[in-house]
């Protein structure tokens, strides 16, 4: 498990080199503009960390008055976000109708290839971060630690309760890199929606979640939860108390994309107002903050770079599926 890990990090380190400082298109007046609202579909259910970061977004462009037309929010979770990449495969506007994803961008249609849908037929509009992850309990618990919580999880078998968001999903496949790491056997539990997932361990109906910062951070100011370590190659600030998994013998690194994406068929005019309003979005103070805020890491992609991006990440999702036994 080790290796595998390793191979992980590898990669994203590469990626980092390799495309961190991709460079976006320059802003310029562009032609087309948006001639009615804009569908922003969100492949997750309401509290998840993509609903928040779409809302947030949302609140930007109005604000900042960056588009004459509004940005409208439409959640759509179902079959771990093939319900989302499906309405979007078939928009009836494509000019009009944009997506936020996560990983599932990649691992629900090689998880469910008859859905036919292929990432490459997507328009690469914008990279707006990478989101982290970390293992957190309910304060209650009394588990300060990885070796703590590896002795109860282990003493609980299958009684003990990992909540995630959706099946074979992010929190599914760190959920399985624990078990085999650590010799366990915890539960699986999917919900719909990060936002659900993070009150489920707060009321102490799940044992641990591997939430994102920004799902489990308002239970953390509140003394409700706490994070054992980070799926990172550094500390987060945020959590500085909080080890990486490297530093605790396990070298395995895990980041989530919050990305941007257009239907297939968007026209080019379309495409580059799109990027250059995300690029926009991208450099505003405000999402600065709300990047620092959030612990959510991660340099601007789009176009080509981003489209490359996508195909090296699907490979690691594709590796990953397979050594959970979801793929062959």
């Amino acid at each position: 498990m080790r290796n595998f890990g390793t191979k992980i990090l590898s990669l994203s380190v590469a990626l980092g080199l390799g495309l961190g400082f991709a460079a976006a298109p320059v802003d310029s007046a562009q032609a087309w503009e948006p001639k009615k609202p804009v569908e922003f579909v969100v492949m997750a259910g309401k509290g998840g960390g993509a609903d928040k970061a779409v809302r947030f977004i949302q609140s930007i462009i109005a604000k900042n008055k960056m588009s004459s037309k509004p940005f409208s929010p439409v959640n759509k979770p179902g079959g771990s976000g093939a319900e989302a990449l499906i309405h979007v495969k078939n928009a009836s506007d494509p000019d009009h109708t944009l997506m936020f994803t996560l990983n599932s961008f990649y691992t629900t249609p090689l998880r469910q290839p008859s859905l036919k849908v292929n990432i490459e037929t997507f328009t690469p509009v914008g990279r707006m971060a990478e989101d982290t992850f970390l293992l957190w309990v309910n304060k209650d618990s009394g588990i300060k630690n990885v070796d703590q919580f590896v002795k109860a999880a282990k003493a609980a078998g299958n009684k003990w309760i990992m909540a995630g968001t959706g099946k074979n999903s992010e929190d599914n496949i760190l959920t399985d890199f624990l078990n085999k790491a650590y010799g366990l056997n915890m539960k699986y539990v999917p919900y719909k929606g990060g936002g659900r997932v993070a009150k489920e361990l707060a009321g102490n109906n799940a044992n641990s979640t591997v939430n994102n910062p920004s799902e489990q951070l308002g239970f953390y100011q509140a003394g409700k939860t706490v994070p054992l370590a980070a799926f990172t190659p550094t500390r987060l600030p945020l959590f500085k108390d909080a080890p990486t998994f490297k530093e605790i013998g396990k070298d395995f690194v895990y980041f989530m994309q919050r990305t941007v994406v257009g239907a297939p068929g968007m026209s080019k005019g379309a495409a580059a107002y799109y990027q250059g309003l995300f690029k926009k979005v991208f450099n505003s103070k405000e999402w600065q903050g709300y990047m620092k805020k959030k612990s959510l890491q991660g340099e601007f992609l789009t176009g080509d770079a981003l489209m490359k991006y996508w195909l090296v990440q699907r490979e690691v999702q594709r590796g990953m599926l397979k050594k959970m036994g979801a793929i062959k």
